[in-house]
């Protein structure tokens, strides 16, 4: 390296202002964290727990609105407690929300050889299929996953499995996918809405416009947080 050519410098100063993350307001207490998830610090001294805490509580709270913040509060974490499953996974799921897609794979990764958790994997195969291997996506949709995982992770591994299908140019499998999942459930829950969309849309690309159609009206019967833009979707196709 050039003498004085500040790139060692400049590297450390990067690795610094990682560690310290964005400034942490006075209002977001360590006490705001899951208790659970507060568990886990228990291994660290105690202002040090605090310090993690209170950057994974401002993570998660400015991942919907802001998540390069989330990112930089979740990396803060990581650089204290990268031994931490939760704070990987944190690392994890602010790194997809920015589309870092390769980033956001390793670090759910080792959440994964921390816990075992199979909570992960559906956000793990889209991250495969945003780094454009549907394949590894597909293969990471075991029956073995799928029986493990709860409603809401079902059905969102459901969906990204169908989406590597459609990657694939496989839209009549993607849709058999999606049929055999509960289409016509009573439910209102969240997964309803995003399951009846990502089936509307896999339609849509099949050339079955008025069942796409009749689909997203469904979707929208259901979806009243906005998940999805079916509404929208409903003008574009009715106009």
């Amino acid at each position: 390296m050039e003498k004085g050519s500040g790139i060692e410098g400049d590297r450390n100063e990067s690795d610094r202002s990682e560690y310290h993350g964005p400034d942490l307001p006075p209002e977001i207490e360590a006490r705001m964290l899951d208790r659970d998830v507060r568990r886990t610090l228990d291994s660290l001294p105690e202002r040090l727990a605090d310090r993690v805490a209170r950057h994974l509580v401002a993570a998660g709270l400015s991942l919907a609105d802001d998540p390069e913040v989330a990112h930089q509060h979740a990396r803060a974490a990581r650089a204290r407690a990268a031994r931490v499953a939760a704070v990987r996974e944190a690392c994890g799921e602010a790194a997809y929300a920015t589309g870092r897609y390769a980033e956001a794979l390793s670090e759910l990764r080792a959440a994964r050889r921390m816990n075992g958790s199979v909570d992960y994997v559906p956000m793990m195969a889209d991250c495969e299929r945003g780094l454009g291997r549907p394949e590894r996506a597909l293969r990471l949709a075991t029956d073995e996953v799928r029986r493990s995982l709860d409603t809401d992770g079902r059905i969102e591994l459901a969906i990204v499995a169908a989406g590597a299908r459609r990657d694939l140019g496989q839209t009549e499998a993607a849709l058999g996918m999606l049929e055999s999942e509960p289409l016509h459930t009573h439910s209102r829950a969240d997964w309803v809405a995003r399951l009846r969309y990502a089936y509307a849309d896999a339609l849509l690309e099949a050339g079955r416009r008025s069942e796409a159609l009749e689909w997203f009206h469904r979707t929208a019967g259901v979806d009243g947080n906005r998940q999805t833009d079916a509404r929208e979707r409903i003008v574009a196709l009715e106009s």
